[in-house]
């Protein structure tokens, strides 16, 4: 079999491989969280999120919402140094990030059903 027809049928056949791919992954709000970083979040996000009254407080002072966490958790990254990992039940997660021009660090204890919210503060970049 020559070079080019076996080019034809590799072709075709990775066409109608995306076609399908796009057709049945199309509609679907998928993502591909493979990084340490993303999973890290995601878990986060999809738990119910609990603040303790301090981070209310940091928050209220520099005139943020809790919606800020939330894009925090959108687009921040976690600091896997400062966090604490190696805690059976609920692992400390430390998680920065720039939200409404003011720079962010979080820490997040993340049990198995929620997620507690435990300080806040701002950094200098």
């Amino acid at each position: 079999m020559k070079f080019i027809k076996r080019l034809g049928f590799y072709s075709g056949g990775f066409i109608i491989g995306l076609l399908l791919l796009f057709f049945f992954l199309g509609g679907k709000k998928t993502s591909c969280d493979y990084g340490p970083n993303s999973r890290t979040l995601k878990n986060i996000r999809i738990k119910e999120r609990v603040f303790s009254e301090s981070t209310l407080q940091y928050l209220e002072q520099q005139q943020l919402d809790t919606s800020a966490v939330s894009r925090l958790l959108e687009n921040g990254n976690v600091l896997f140094s400062e966090s604490n990992t190696d805690l059976d039940s609920c692992k400390v997660y430390v998680i920065e990030g720039s939200v409404s021009e003011k720079n962010l660090k979080i820490s997040v204890e993340n049990c198995n059903k929620k997620a507690t919210v435990l300080n806040a503060e701002t950094y200098i970049d």
